[in-house]
């Protein structure tokens, strides 16, 4: 099993090194190739996966990708609310046939995994020095991972969510934190020349990884409590010893977005 996990992982790391450094259309096309799937893993859950409320959301994140590589992001608001009312019509026309948990997760699962997914390639493509900055999402994920796993299983005392993660603790949290901004730190130090957009690029990606690492323990717990809610251990089987897609980039949709957002804001101040 280790060495099956082991191997999977490299081989995803080769992978996303390689979109991360061409990002373009490749990467435009694995983004949303990881969020049909994700979704499709998350519907399978509500069983809906097949199901007229679970083709709506596939619909509506294929939709919002296009809107993305057309520049047309001024619409989605109006794509949520086009979702909505079909979601609901499908609900009112077709009831009892849906539950109101299938429809509401149907509509949550197109901004969890669609929407939230995509700012791999926004971040890439999108922002100054994107092509450095994107890095910061494996670092505030990944990064932050395994410091969280070392440093619990060294210092680790105090369980952080007993129910839903025994394996938690509070220490492994914080050393996750400091661990992620000191990669970004690192980096940004590494690679500041290459960064003309970016001013005191150590300061801001450290910044950055420290603020999306805790976010993203947040979306691993997250994806952790849907799974306990519906009694079920993985998402999927895609990934040998990973599981599905949700399980392995659990974290990474919630870091995509607020590494975005974090060197938005942190570069206007």
């Amino acid at each position: 099993m280790f060495t099956k996990r082991l191997i999977s992982g490299i081989v995803l790391v080769i992978g996303a090194a390689f979109l991360l450094y061409y990002g373009g259309l490749p990467l435009f096309l694995a983004s949303m190739a990881v969020s049909l799937i994700g979704l499709f893993e998350l519907y399978r859950v509500m069983k809906i996966e097949h199901d007229l409320p679970g083709i709506v959301g596939y619909l509506a994140v294929l939709a919002y990708y296009g809107l993305l590589w057309c520049g047309r992001l001024h619409l989605v608001t109006f794509l949520a609310i086009a979702s909505l009312m079909i979601l609901m019509t499908l609900y009112v026309v077709l009831f009892p046939r849906y539950g109101t948990e299938q429809i509401t997760v149907a509509f949550f699962g197109i901004f969890y995994v669609g929407l939230m997914f995509s700012f791999l390639y926004q971040v890439r493509e999108s922002l100054p020095d994107g092509r450095y900055l994107v890095w910061l999402i494996l670092l505030s994920s990944w990064g932050c991972d395994t410091c969280a796993y070392c440093v619990g299983m060294l210092f680790g005392k105090h369980k952080m969510t007993p129910e839903l993660s025994p394996k938690k603790s509070i220490e492994g949290a914080v050393g996750g934190v400091i661990g992620a901004a000191v990669l970004g730190f690192l980096f940004g130090l590494y690679f500041d020349q290459r960064m003309p957009d970016v001013l005191h690029a150590a300061t801001i990606s450290g910044a950055a990884c420290a603020i999306a690492a805790v976010i993203s323990q947040i979306g691993d717990l997250a994806a952790s409590a849907i799974k306990r809610n519906h009694s079920i251990k993985d998402y999927g089987d895609l990934i040998p010893g990973h599981g599905g897609i949700l399980d392995r980039f659990d974290s990474m949709i919630f870091t995509a977005p607020a590494i975005y957002y974090a060197v938005y804001f942190l570069t206007l101040l």
